[in-house]
């Protein structure tokens, strides 16, 4: 995609982090806003942030493990323009904790964002971005922990490594059926100046753990700080990823890499895999 003026981008965890980077990024190409967020004080301030500056913009408080909520905000994009263009399945989350010693609910949280966010999405605005016939995009955030893998936040690298093989899925699909006028890329960031360590200050209450049922240890709160540390003194920033997403749509890249000192780490795990190598922590 080219021409981005008064086309149509959709964006979950359009209210900050790299969702707003995208937004902005976006509305400086002429486009039109949908934004989705769960963060509803967020979405309200940013919504009057781009209305202000003359951005033509729909925005509703959405929580993408809930499929019929997207549905919901898919009638009402074609309903507002009759067409989507670009769709960012952004939102996510993360936590902390071993895997035997995350619950259910932890679980059931960060898939049901991570993972469960994106189908949702898919299924809400690709069969009608097919069916209308325009240029249409999806970009699926994934991270760069969907592509190699270490210790730490396990149900996030489960559910962005489902994220990359999704997205690598969804673009050969598009393909094999015939619709030219579809693509896909997957975004695959390191260390971003975001609030992903943060994420619990927008888990839902149907998603809390009982007192007695959290489990995190010194190691676990160690890694914590450790990422945080990394994202504050060498993150990237999120409108850093943003542009190069929007480079990576203008070439139909489908592949985002946006932290390039990470690809040898990418390399290892892959010689490893061939070799028949037992994994190896990378540190990241």
């Amino acid at each position: 995609m080219k021409d981005f003026k008064n086309k149509v981008a959709v964006i979950t965890g359009g209210g900050s982090g790299i969702g707003l980077a995208l937004a902005e990024q976006a509305a400086d190409l002429g486009m039109h806003l949908v934004l989705a967020d769960i963060d509803a004080g967020a979405l309200d301030a940013v919504t009057k942030t781009f209305e202000a500056q003359g951005v033509r913009v729909l925005s509703q408080v959405i929580d993408v493990r809930n499929e019929a909520q997207l549905m919901a905000l898919a009638d009402a994009v074609y309903a507002e323009f009759g067409a989507a263009h670009l769709l960012f399945n952004n939102a996510g989350v993360g936590s902390v904790g071993k895997i035997w010693e995350s619950t259910a609910t932890d679980w059931d949280w960060v898939m049901g964002v991570n993972v469960n966010g994106v189908v949702n999405g898919i299924r809400a605005f690709v069969p009608r971005m097919i069916a209308g016939g325009e240029e249409g995009h999806v970009i699926n955030t994934a991270s760069i922990a969907g592509l190699v893998t270490g210790h730490g936040m396990a149900i996030y690298r489960v559910s962005k490594h489902a994220v990359v093989v999704l997205s690598e899925v969804l673009s050969h699909e598009f393909a094999l059926y015939g619709h030219e006028n579809m693509s896909a890329s997957v975004l695959c960031p390191a260390w971003t100046k975001t609030q992903i360590t943060t994420s619990e200050r927008i888990r839902p209450d149907d998603m809390q753990n009982a007192p007695e049922e959290i489990k995190i240890g010194a190691m676990e709160i160690g890694h914590l700080k450790k990422m945080q540390s990394l994202i504050e003194n060498t993150g990237k920033t999120a409108e850093e990823v943003a542009a190069a997403t929007f480079d990576a749509i203008r070439e139909k890249k489908f592949y985002i890499i946006t932290h390039e000192d990470f690809i040898p780490a990418i390399a290892i795990r892959g010689k490893d895999i061939l070799a028949g190598n037992n994994p190896r922590d990378l540190g990241i």
